[in-house]
């Protein structure tokens, strides 16, 4: 066998089919889709049409529950934290929080922050800031001689009603000093 004899088996790589191109190719005229009905039409929206009969994901029971207010925390193991000081991947001095890990690597997505748990061993002397840490973690960090703040992070939206709480107040004490301004 030589590079220049390598090539696919055959038949592994067919052209499709063009349909609709005349009565000789085999595959004019209806294109393959028989005669009238609603499949032969464009536009057909019955995948999982089961003919009226009760369809299979109607069929089987629901399981489970999915809280739509659940947080979602990016979860940092104590190990992993160690693994990458002694790589040199990971400054032990100062601060480590949640923009610090993900820069490293570790804190992937936790739109909440990050939670601490305890697999694995710490040697190093740190300062974390987490929105949360399992009691064996921060037991881990404070043996270590370090410590553990817990930060609740805010919630964009509750941000956003603040700050238009703040605007509109900004507003009406505006146009009250206008008013007093006028009657003067």
């Amino acid at each position: 066998m030589k590079l220049n004899e390598l090539r696919d088996n055959q038949g592994a790589r067919k052209s499709r089919m063009r349909v609709g191109r005349g009565i000789g190719s085999g595959k004019g005229k209806t294109a393959g889709r028989g005669q009238k009905g609603q499949k032969a039409r464009s536009g057909v929206s019955i995948f999982g049409f089961e003919g009226g009969q009760m369809p299979l994901h109607m069929r089987l029971p629901k399981r489970g529950f999915n809280n739509i207010f659940a947080k979602d925390y990016a979860e940092v193991n104590l190990g992993a934290i160690q693994k990458l000081i002694d790589a040199g991947k990971l400054d032990p001095k100062g601060t480590l929080d949640h923009d610090a890990l993900k820069a490293a690597g570790l804190a992937r997505g936790g739109k909440d922050g990050v939670r601490l748990l305890g697999k694995g061993e710490l040697k190093a002397k740190l300062a974390l800031r987490v929105a949360g840490a399992s009691k064996g973690a921060r037991g881990a960090v404070e043996k270590a001689g370090g410590s553990v703040e817990i930060v609740e992070r805010k919630d964009p939206a509750e941000l956003a009603a603040a700050k238009k709480g703040k605007v509109r107040e900004a507003r009406l004490a505006d146009k009250a000093a206008k008013a007093d301004a006028a009657k003067a």
